[in-house]
């Protein structure tokens, strides 16, 4: 690893010479401070764990199980850390910037509306939302992750004698309901107890309705949560309802062919979005809200949930089994958005609008919005012309307390390294070693939302920025720590070379090894970013 070299041209190499990973001059200085003849006894490692990390409960004990941990690393000082298997234990595993024995600390005795939950849209498309497979693996794979909310669009098959999950009037290929809610049993609690919401965007007919209820109350059994065919008054706690499962759609009604048609009708429209904002992720801006409400969105995906429930008509052809299975109600009502947001002190309900519709509301209804999560459920999905499954900026909706979506902060990045292990050395650039920069910042309301940018370094695999950065943080419990790296090219755009999203207020203090995902939220398996953080 000392020297690599990288081909021009037919006749001519360039060899750099590659530089070792040495502790930042803050590391040097706080080993000395903690250390005595060069190495780091017990107990001062306990004072450092205490006084510099932050862990004010810390043991000698704490202190000598880490030591041990890593004395395969510290052959010639078996008393104590010297100060390069003090540094290899900052940059490694073992130091994550989020507690790992942290588990749930809030209390989660309040009503299912005082909570964020993590929410899947189309959970069953392996890919783009037009012509990907739909399958019960992303199921597993988001029930794995810790997803709580999982979507299912239900449609009749063929022959109109059973229920397919599929993504409507695209190419994508569908699977069976039943094969899904299967799979949901099988893997619902294991990354987490607490209750898993089933979704059900219905196109059925209501002996297809009838259907469903019995696959539901045959896969599910007693962790169904079914109240009845009444309203929840209020919702239960997520602590009450752990290790069960709760379906919500909207309260079934008669299937009626006229009103497909003119679906099909509005899904015709070209989507028309002049606002040249990008998916979330790409650059965090301060969102505008369009103004023109006249203005035709095109929303491929719009939801269906007009709230029929009171319709005698629509009543008649209802099954009454499907309606006694629904949990969490969800419909919109007859009138505009100020109707929707209504607040029933008798019952409460599930909302869903798609990301336009809720940034048109925020202009003249923001405080309608807020009041109304309070006691209901918000739910806000992605525009139609997302077809590759992009996301959306969520922070919009969580400031409004959209649940299915004062003290300032140091941030010191000292370097970065593992680039050369995950990555072949032409992988950024093919006539040299990479030139590394890091990107920093916060997402989360619009007064404390930033992104600040380290100098690039050039040809080095090891980059050592040791810059500091300083956001001040109005609303902290919203504020989520944006880190990215690029590689800088001259003549084309710069290229990904990682990042991570972490909630401020679970950030441990002190140096901490913060690992780096690719862009589909994989982490690579060497790299990671030496950080500081700090609470003034």
């Amino acid at each position: 690893m000392s020297k690599q070299t990288y081909r021009v041209c037919f006749c001519f190499r360039r060899r750099f010479r590659l530089a070792a990973s040495e502790a930042p001059a803050d590391v040097k200085e706080i080993f000395g401070r903690y250390s005595e003849n060069g190495v780091m006894s017990v107990d001062q490692l306990r004072r450092f764990l205490v006084e510099v990390q932050g862990e004010e409960n810390a043991t000698l004990e704490d202190a000598q199980s880490l030591m041990d941990s890593l004395k395969h690393l510290n052959i010639f000082h078996r008393r104590g850390f010297n100060l390069e298997t003090f540094f290899k234990y900052l940059f490694g595993d073992v130091n994550p910037p989020l507690n790992p024995k942290l588990g749930v600390h809030h209390d989660m005795n309040a009503p299912l509306s005082h909570y964020f939950i993590y929410t899947g849209h189309n959970s069953y498309l392996t890919g783009n939302q037009l012509s990907s497979d739909c399958s019960d693996v992303p199921i597993v794979n988001a029930l794995h992750r810790g997803v709580r909310v999982i979507e299912l669009d239900i449609w009749p098959n063929s022959r109109n004698d059973d229920v397919n999950v599929l993504h409507g009037r695209t190419l994508t290929t569908p699977v069976q309901l039943i094969k899904c809610l299967k799979s949901i049993k099988d893997h619902a609690f294991v990354a987490s107890e607490y209750p898993v919401v089933i979704t059900l965007e219905d196109h059925l007919t209501p002996d297809l309705q009838a259907k469903v209820a019995e696959m539901i109350t045959q896969t599910f059994g007693d962790i169904l949560f079914s109240p009845g065919s009444e309203c929840l008054r209020e919702f239960p706690s997520p602590e009450s309802l752990k290790r069960r499962i709760i379906i919500s759609t909207k309260p079934p009604k008669e299937y009626l062919q006229a009103k497909d048609v003119k679906v099909q009708e509005n899904d015709s429209k070209k989507e028309r979005d002049s606002s040249g904002r990008e998916a979330w992720g790409s650059e965090l801006k301060g969102f505008e809200a369009k103004m023109d409400d006249d203005k035709d969105d095109g929303d491929f995906d719009a939801e269906d949930d007009e709230d029929d429930g009171e319709d005698p008509k629509a009543q008649q052809n209802e099954a009454p089994e499907y309606r006694r299975l629904i949990a969490i109600h969800a419909g919109k009502g007859k009138g505009g958005m100020k109707d929707w947001l209504k607040v029933d002190p008798d019952k409460v309900r599930r909302l869903s609008l798609s990301e336009q519709e809720l940034e048109k509301a925020i202009i003249n209804y923001g405080k309608d919005i807020v009041r109304f999560t309070q006691r209901n459920l918000l739910r806000v999905y992605p525009k139609g012309i997302r077809f590759d499954s992009s996301n959306y900026n969520p922070l919009i909706g969580w400031t409004h307390g959209a649940q299915m979506v004062a003290f300032n902060m140091q941030v010191t990045v000292y370097m970065g390294e593992g680039w050369y292990y995950d990555f072949k050395h032409t992988h950024f650039d093919a006539y040299s070693p990479p030139d590394f920069y890091a990107r920093v910042g916060i997402a989360g309301v619009p007064a404390d939302t930033v992104m600040k940018k380290t100098k690039t370094l050039e040809d080095n695999w090891i980059p050592t920025w040791d810059e500091v950065f300083e956001f001040p943080l109005t609303v902290p419990e919203l504020a989520l720590l944006r880190i990215e790296v690029h590689e800088y090219d001259m003549s084309e755009k710069d290229d990904f070379a990682g990042q991570n999203c972490l909630p401020i207020r679970e950030l441990r203090q002190g140096i901490r090894a913060v690992p780096l995902h690719c862009r589909k939220g994989v982490k690579y398996n060497s790299v990671k970013l030496l950080m500081r953080f700090e609470f003034v």
